[in-house]
């Protein structure tokens, strides 16, 4: 095990995840006022990060590699600004019909979403295609591997998990919370987590494997983290835990209780 190409990116992964998503959530939680400002710092930072993941994606080394992680989560929150502020989400902003079922009720939830998972979809493909065959590819990775985590967790929440807590999600998002399946728990749930699980596991082999020190174990070790956080995530969506308690300090600031309002998807 090693201290610089296994724990420290485990540390940074957790550390900007946990800082990342609480900032994110006291932005999104504000006055609607003052959500032009926060959508225009979250542009500049997702241009300054994929400025990032561009020049780092010619050079594999650890630092390089930190830079393109980095640049891929300012990329990622810009989005996530974007779709909890409702300035990119979808042409759908009200609550499900209530006799609304199967495929209706799927392209209604769709709808609310949809103009996001584009931008989402395009930007995946875009960091792709400026990253192929370059000798460091994380940035692209991370944000293809961070697209796949939101999607499964989005299916599994409009199909149904023990527990759907929104204790992050903005009052303008409330409607959202109607398309959600009712709590249960489904084989897809058991499946998703233990495919994020299984792919934690290779990315860890590949780590353990890797030269120590190289820029490689560095890469394998923060996409485990991220696929763990990710796990934990879904574990959150089967488990009677209240995930938004890790965030109360986003909150206090706006009279928002820790308890009542959404979970940001990452998540």
């Amino acid at each position: 095990m090693s201290w610089s190409g296994h724990i420290v990116p485990f540390i940074v992964t957790v550390a900007i995840w946990f800082v990342a998503t609480g900032l994110i959530a006291w932005a999104d939680n504000r006055e609607r006022a003052t959500f032009r400002r926060s959508v225009a710092i979250g542009g500049a930072a997702g241009i300054a990060g994929l400025i990032a993941i561009l020049f780092s994606a010619q050079s594999a080394t650890v630092g390089a590699i930190y830079i393109s992680f980095a640049g891929a989560l300012a990329v990622w929150g810009w989005h996530e600004i974007g779709f909890l502020t409702g300035a990119a989400a979808g042409p759908r902003r009200e609550a499900c019909p209530p006799d609304a079922r199967g495929f209706e009720r799927f392209t209604s939830a769709s709808a609310t979403v949809i103009h996001h998972e584009i931008a989402l979809a395009l930007t995946a493909l875009m960091l792709i295609s400026l990253s192929w065959n370059a000798p460091n590819q994380i940035g692209a990775t991370v944000f293809v591997l961070m697209f796949g985590l939101r999607l499964s967790s989005k299916i599994n929440l409009f199909i149904g998990v023990p527990n759907t807590t929104t204790e992050m999600l903005p009052d303008h998002l409330a409607y959202l919370k109607t398309y959600f399946g009712r709590n249960r728990m489904t084989a897809l749930l058991a499946l998703s987590i233990a495919a994020i699980f299984a792919l934690a596991w290779w990315f860890a082999g590949l780590a353990m494997a890797a030269p120590a020190g190289s820029a490689e174990m560095v890469g394998a070790s923060l996409l485990t983290a991220l696929c763990l956080l990710g796990a934990i995530e879904h574990l959150f969506l089967a488990l009677p835990f209240r995930d938004g308690m890790l965030w109360g300090w986003a909150f206090s600031r706006q009279g928002v209780k820790p308890g009542g309002a959404a979970k940001i998807e990452r998540t």
